[in-house]
C-alpha cells in the first residue's frame, strides 16, 4: 500500500562513501528501498569520484557530483538546479555534518524547485556542535565528558595535565583519535588541523562499550523513530564498521530527552 501511495518517488542521498570513514548514505538508501520497493528512484550525490556507492547500481540509479561545502551555497544551488532539471527530485537527504549548514540555508530555494527537505534550524544545529556540546549537556542535564578547545599545540599540554592519558582528540567535523602519549596527541592535532582546521577538541576518555543512538526528530520535542546500536568493529579512524542493534529503555529515554531539549527536526545520532 505504501509503495503504491508513494510510487515513482525520486530521492537524492549524499554520503555514499563506504570506506574506513563510512558515510550513512548507503544505509539510508537500503532502508528507503526496503520501504518503498520498486517505485523508488535513488539519485546519489557524491563529492569524490571513488565513493563506493557510485558503483552499486543495484542501489543507486544515477549519481551526480556536488561541489564541496566550502564552495558555498551559490555553487550548491546552481548544481542542484541542474540535477533537478534532469531528474525531477522529490526529496534530498543530506547525511554529512559538514554539509548541513549549506542545505539548511538553501532549503527555501529547494522548496521553490519542488524539492522537499527535513532539516533542523541553524540554531538547533549549533546546539549539538562539538564545540558547544559540553555547555548544552550541562544546561540540560546530559553527561558530556569534559573537554578543552585546542587552537595551538601548547593547548594540548594543558588538556593532558587535566585529563591525563589516554584522552580523545577530535576534529570539529569528523575524525577522532584515542591517544596515549604526547607524541600521539601532537600527531593527531596536526592531522586534524590539516583536515578540518581549529578548534580541535581534546576530550576526557571514558572507557566502556561504544553505543550509537540514531533518531528522527519531529521538530516539536518528540522522536518519530529511533534505533540504538552497539559497535562491534571500529576502524582505525574510530568509525563503526559493524554493530548490532540493541533495545534499552535508558537509551530510548536519553534520546527522547534530547529531542525535548533541542526540538530537533530531522535525523541525528
Amino acid at each position: 500500500m505504501m509503495a503504491n501511495k508513494y510510487a515513482n518517488l525520486c530521492i537524492a542521498v549524499t554520503g555514499l562513501n563506504a570506506n574506513d570513514n563510512p558515510g550513512p548514505g548507503m544505509a539510508v538508501i537500503r532502508c528507503l528501498k526496503e520501504c518503498f520497493r520498486d517505485g523508488l528512484r535513488i539519485i546519489g550525490l557524491s563529492y569524490e569520484s571513488l565513493e563506493p556507492g557510485i558503483y552499486l547500481r543495484d542501489q543507486v540509479n544515477k549519481t551526480y557530483q556536488l561541489p564541496y561545502p566550502t564552495e558555498g551555497t551559490a555553487a550548491l544551488v546552481e548544481r542542484l538546479a541542474y540535477i533537478n532539471g534532469q531528474e525531477k527530485l522529490d526529496l534530498i537527504i543530506p547525511n554529512f555534518d559538514s554539509e548541513l549548514f549549506n542545505f539548511i540555508k538553501i532549503a527555501p530555494q529547494l522548496q521553490q524547485m519542488g524539492i522537499a527537505t527535513y532539516l533542523p534550524t541553524h540554531q538547533q544545529l549549533a546546539l549539538r556542535d562539538k564545540v558547544n556540546l559540553k555547555n548544552f549537556g550541562t544546561k540540560n542535564g546530559f553527561y558530556v565528558p569534559a573537554d578543552h578547545k585546542l587552537y595551538t599545540t601548547d593547548d594540548i599540554k594543558k588538556a593532558a595535565d587535566e585529563f591525563n592519558f589516554p584522552m580523545v582528540i577530535k576534529g570539529k567535523f569528523y575524525d577522532a583519535y584515542v591517544v596515549y602519549t604526547m607524541d600521539q596527541a601532537l600527531k593527531a592535532f596536526h592531522q586534524l588541523y590539516a583536515a578540518w582546521g581549529v578548534p580541535i577538541i581534546a576530550q576526557q576518555y571514558i572507557k566502556g562499550n561504544e553505543i550509537n543512538i540514531s533518531a528522527l526528530g519531529d521538530g516539536n520535542g518528540y522522536n518519530i523513530s529511533l534505533v540504538a546500536m552497539r559497535k562491534l568493529y571500529i576502524t582505525d579512524k574510530g568509525k563503526a564498521w559493524a554493530g548490532v542493534t540493541i533495545k534499552d529503555d535508558k537509551l530510548t529515554q536519553l534520546a527522547d530527552n534530547f529531542a525535548r531539549a533541542s526540538n530537533w527536526k530531522g535525523a541525528t545520532k
